[in-house]
């Protein structure tokens, strides 16, 4: 079921949501209850399709999207945190991007299933960014057509609004980038960076090549380990090989001596 192995956050959350949806109900607060109830299946919504799609989500990285999802919709468009904070926009959007980011690292490094030695850290980091930043333009045309379209508030201040948003925006997705930058080059795994390692090694079936990399870093082996293991592979290989050309020359020779003899048998005395 996609309702277990969740952090008691994520539990917590959708229970305030339960909670607060039904007593906005009966106080027919309805738009409160309508608000509280699609914050609740959006936030249910990532760990159905995981499910359905046979992939396993880190706990505290599904966390922070309940997390996000519960501050963006339900405390700022139903509590009216955006007006009631100045920074609580400003705060979503780098932390939106910085997740953003992580995710735009883990689905480039899919293409090389997990390889850092084939994913090059600064293309990765570079494609990570304007992955992130390209969801942060998307929204702010979102909130641009619903503002013309349903004379909405979304933008706040128009321009203004919009391009802070969009500064904000590049920093948390270089940050993101960023991080995917040390996971790669320096095998950092603290903190956010641990959250890519942690998708990888959930998810063996697609980073076949990264979580075996992954285990070979736990048991602290080192580049210098693997190529003196694979040099004494190679020379394995080399000294069958050797010994299997010997004894084809060796089946060779007595094939040879075999025809030699039974044509000595069949000539007539």
């Amino acid at each position: 079921m996609f309702m277990r192995r969740h952090s008691l956050v994520t539990y917590a959350v959708w229970a305030v949501l339960v909670i607060a949806s039904l007593a906005a109900f009966v106080l027919r607060d309805y738009m409160i209850g309508a608000v509280g109830l699609a914050t609740l299946a959006l936030t249910m919504a990532p760990a159905y399709m995981a499910e359905r799609l046979h992939l396993r989500i880190p706990v505290y990285f599904y966390t922070g999207i309940v997390l996000f999802l519960f501050g963006t919709i339900f405390l700022g468009e139903a509590y009216k945190f955006y007006d009631r904070f100045w920074w609580w926009d400003m705060a979503l959007h780098g932390a939106s991007a910085i997740g953003f980011g992580i995710v735009g690292c883990v689905l480039t490094l899919l293409m090389f299933e997990g390889d850092r030695y084939a994913a090059p850290p600064y293309a990765v980091a570079g494609i990570s960014f304007s992955f992130a930043v390209t969801i942060g333009v998307v929204w702010e045309i979102f909130e641009f057509a619903m503002d013309q379209t349903f004379g909405t508030n979304m933008q706040k201040s128009g321009l203004m609004d919009t391009m802070g948003d969009l500064i904000v925006d590049c920093v948390g997705a270089g940050v993101g980038a960023a991080m995917g930058y040390a996971f790669l080059r320096w095998r950092m795994r603290a903190g956010p960076m641990g959250v890519i390692a942690e998708f990888m090694l959930r998810n063996r079936r697609f980073f076949r090549r990264g979580s075996e990399q992954l285990v070979q870093d736990e048991r602290g082996e080192t580049d210098d380990d693997r190529e003196g293991r694979a040099s004494k592979l190679r020379q394995q290989i080399r000294a069958l090989e050797a010994e299997l050309s010997e004894c084809e020359i060796r089946v060779e020779k007595a094939e040879e001596k075999g025809e030699k003899a039974g044509g000595n048998e069949a000539t007539p005395a």
